[in-house]
């Protein structure tokens, strides 16, 4: 007999019409996955999901916005994306750029500030242009903070903070002896955010698959069966919902 663990969601649960504004997550992350089952489904190629992922991305973008979530951690494109076909990698480098052109003028009206975390450097120039403008434009931002995973992976963040500490050692710039969580977050590409509150993963997998690793140690997970381009608002507010009526005690009671 299977069971399904209370914080997975089946796209046919019926949800309730309200979502209080109390309590809501500061820092959600969101692994984005289903793109190409969707495709599949429809007999579409990949990258026709993967276009269509785009509207769920504006979307929840504005969803966000609405119930005031600080940050919003998009997993765009990870370390081993890399190994998938030419064609189809070549397709998600460019989508950075259609959405930036077609939503910046949004993002810069509802305040949002770009931001990324990921090996940037090793991106093509193309992308990396037109995102760098898009953060660049949109530095003054106060509003919710959309920061995209490009690139990245949490095990090469660890290793790589691991060796700027060993550095920093070596070099007298910190005592190995006060090293503690604190200062050792410090050195991730995420130091100036927040750890996440709420993780969403859709398509029915139930993994983190090298994400976020060391930031979602108390981070409450919420996993559904939807596709990522059939993820919508009111999917959204669902996770919000449930976020709500979790008690959160870091270990303690």
């Amino acid at each position: 007999m299977s069971m399904k663990l209370p914080f997975f969601k089946n796209k046919q649960e019926e949800t309730s019409a309200h979502t209080d504004l109390e309590n809501i997550p500061n820092h959600v992350a969101i692994i984005m996955d289903g793109n190409g089952r969707w495709a599949k489904k429809r007999a579409l190629p990949r990258i026709a999901g993967h276009k269509e992922g785009v509207n769920s991305v504006i979307k929840i973008v504005r969803e966000a916005c609405k119930f005031n979530v600080k940050i919003l951690t998009l997993y765009a494109f990870s370390t081993e994306n890399w190994k998938r076909p030419k064609p189809e990698v070549e397709f998600l480098m460019k989508l950075p750029k259609e959405f930036l052109h077609i939503y910046l003028p949004e993002l810069m009206e509802k305040n949002v500030r770009i931001e990324t975390i990921g090996d940037f450097d090793a991106l093509p120039e193309h992308t990396k242009e037109a995102v760098q403008y898009a953060k660049n434009k949109t530095a003054d931002n106060n509003g919710l903070i959309l920061n995209f995973a490009l690139n990245y992976g949490s095990r090469y963040e660890i290793m790589q903070a691991i060796k700027q500490i060993l550095s920093d050692v070596d070099t007298n710039k910190i005592n190995v002896d006060k090293l503690d969580e604190s200062s050792f977050s410090n050195y991730l590409y995420t130091k100036d955010f927040c750890d996440p509150d709420l993780l969403i993963r859709t398509s029915g997998e139930q993994r983190l698959s090298n994400f976020l690793l060391w930031q979602l140690a108390y981070t409450e997970f919420w996993f559904t069966d939807v596709l990522w381009p059939d993820f919508n608002e009111e999917i959204f507010q669902q996770a919000l919902r449930d976020y709500q009526q979790r008690k959160r005690r870091y270990g303690g009671l």
